[in-house]
């Protein structure tokens, strides 16, 4: 009875390792979506470990209103969906800048550093070639700096194209 017992335990941990997921050691891309109004950022993802990853994004925007960075920094912990599909979800922040053309219509030319707290969840599908397919929502908040993104809430929605190396 034992040894059918301890058999058993043996073959479950066996095809549960079998079935885990390998997050790519590197993975560089776009991540393409709303990012409070910064359009597509590049993006960053480096392996931690077997389950976690760090997730880092620089989106900037040149328009006729204002010019502006933001970076972002996002540690995410990495589970198993079904095959080749994974679901993940994390915390972070970052910073940015942002500097407005001078207006007459739009009072408020209040340019400056900003900090903000975010939080993200998605989806991705990692093909059998190199590529990692994501959707994922980014909430973010912020913390302090300009009025604009202070104490302002913000959903970032956005597909991400990745080349793992």
């Amino acid at each position: 009875m034992k040894i059918t017992t301890l058999f058993s335990v043996f073959i479950l941990f066996a095809t549960a390792s079998l079935s885990a997921q390998n997050i790519s050691e590197h993975a560089l891309g776009l991540r393409l979506g709303d990012s409070d109004g910064f359009g597509a950022e590049i993006s960053y993802q480096k392996s931690i470990g077997q389950y976690h990853r760090a997730e880092f994004d620089l989106g900037w925007r040149d328009s006729r209103d204002f010019d502006a960075f933001k970076l972002t920094g996002i540690y995410q912990w990495v589970h198993q969906l079904d095959g080749n599909f994974n679901w993940y979800y994390g915390v972070g922040g970052g910073l940015g800048n942002v500097d407005f053309e001078p207006n007459p219509n739009f009072d408020n030319d209040n340019d400056g550093l900003f900090v903000f707290a975010a939080g993200d969840i998605g989806i991705e599908y990692d093909f059998d070639i190199p590529l990692l397919l994501s959707l994922d929502f980014r909430p973010e908040i912020g913390l302090i700096g300009y009025d604009g993104f202070d104490n302002d809430f913000d959903f970032d929605i956005a597909l991400g194209i990745r080349y793992q190396f």
